[in-house]
């Protein structure tokens, strides 16, 4: 199937797509903030770049979009459209997150990955019980984690 829009506004529409301060991560950055909560954003300086780090607990966060990062779930479709170039990059993005979740470990930090899904989609999970389960995992010094969206 060839694509619907010409390849320079295609090229021009996914140039918009941001990978920092995104909705998902806003929402949950505040709800940390209004919880008494100070962090560090994007810290280029520890592996993978986690989009909210908090030192004091030696624990970063990371806000994954389920297309990007290839989750499994309603909101992940393997594009029709070249299907070589899109299972590389996804395949590449999987392994860079699993090659700094290894390294985050390894330098004693733990991390927690809020998936897309659990913010929005037809499976998400209420936000306030979201921010709970975040809040909670932080405090308590739990192990590693990933909060996807609930199945029905």
């Amino acid at each position: 199937m060839t694509d619907v829009v010409a390849p320079a506004v295609r090229s021009r529409m996914m140039s918009g797509i941001r990978s920092k301060n995104t909705q998902n991560e806003i929402k949950i950055r505040k709800a940390l903030h209004a919880a008494g909560f100070r962090y560090r954003l994007h810290r280029r300086d520890l592996p993978g770049t986690p989009d909210i780090t908090l030192p004091r607990y030696r624990a970063v966060i990371f806000i994954h979009g389920c297309f990007w990062h290839g989750h499994d779930c309603h909101l992940f479709k393997w594009p029709s459209t070249r299907p070589e170039f899109w299972t590389a990059k996804i395949g590449a993005n999987r392994k860079r997150d699993q090659v700094a979740r290894i390294a985050l470990l390894e330098s004693g930090w733990r991390w927690i990955v809020v998936w897309e899904c659990a913010i929005r989609g037809k499976n998400k999970i209420q936000f306030e019980e979201l921010t709970n389960k975040v809040i909670t995992w932080l405090k308590r010094g739990l192990p590693n984690c990933e909060i996807g969206g609930e199945l029905s």
